[in-house]
């Protein structure tokens, strides 16, 4: 028993010590940019983290995963471009991007969460986001998200990889397609983490999920 112990703590310790060595697997939304707990209008709901973004129940209907926030109706101004390729059909952002825009656009209060009908969540909100995280409606001059990004798109753009193709070391191998896309398209989650489990540092601006170090997150799709 005592040989049998031994052994698991030495694999315990192992793996803890491969963990840090990692450098991305301990990290999470504790203590990230995306940790609300500490707010003063948190403090008499024992600091939520999760919630201010989900809940199990009484959601959002139309949005996944288990939305909790009040989302934008904002109209939004997008990207537009000569050089842009004509597959890549840039529109109103779609619900998992409009998802991050309602709190960066600046239209709707962070602490504006919770639909239940006994929600103790006042859902008007009192605190916006910081100016220097506010993106505004105009994102004409951002990336565009919410376009379909397929083998169409990178046969006739010229410049992209083929995201079926491409894989990307940061993720484990993945592709572009199955680990930066939600069914095929190019999100505001593409790039960032907003549970910060990978990529940069927990407490870094950007959150994003693969470090962009000589610009590797912007040639992980752009072949140039």
């Amino acid at each position: 028993m005592k040989k049998i112990s031994g052994v698991a703590v030495c694999l315990a310790i192992f793996l803890i010590v491969g963990l840090i060595g990692s450098g991305q697997a301990l990290a999470s939304i504790k203590e990230s940019m995306h940790d609300f707990s500490g707010r003063g209008w948190n403090a008499g709901k024992g600091g939520e983290i999760c919630k201010v973004c989900h809940t199990p129940h009484n959601t959002t209907s139309n949005v996944a995963p288990l939305w909790n926030h009040t989302l934008t109706q904002a109209n939004f101004t997008v990207y537009s471009s000569p050089s842009l390729s004509l597959n890549a059909k840039v529109g109103q952002p779609n619900p998992a991007s409009k998802a991050c825009l309602s709190c960066h656009d600046g239209t709707v209060s962070i602490d504006a969460f919770g639909f239940g009908p006994n929600a103790e969540e006042a859902r008007g909100g009192s605190e916006s986001i910081a100016p220097g995280f506010k993106l505004g409606t105009d994102l004409s001059n951002d990336h565009p998200v919410s376009f379909t990004y397929d083998a169409a798109l990178s046969t006739e753009d010229g410049g992209l990889h083929d995201p079926t193709v491409k894989s990307v070391p940061a993720l484990g191998g993945k592709t572009i397609d199955t680990g930066m896309l939600i069914n095929h398209k190019l999100e505001c989650s593409s790039c960032h983490d907003v549970h910060k489990s990978k990529g940069d540092s927990p407490t870094a601006n950007y959150l994003l999920l693969v470090k962009n170090t000589e610009s590797a997150l912007c040639l992980t799709c752009h072949n140039k």
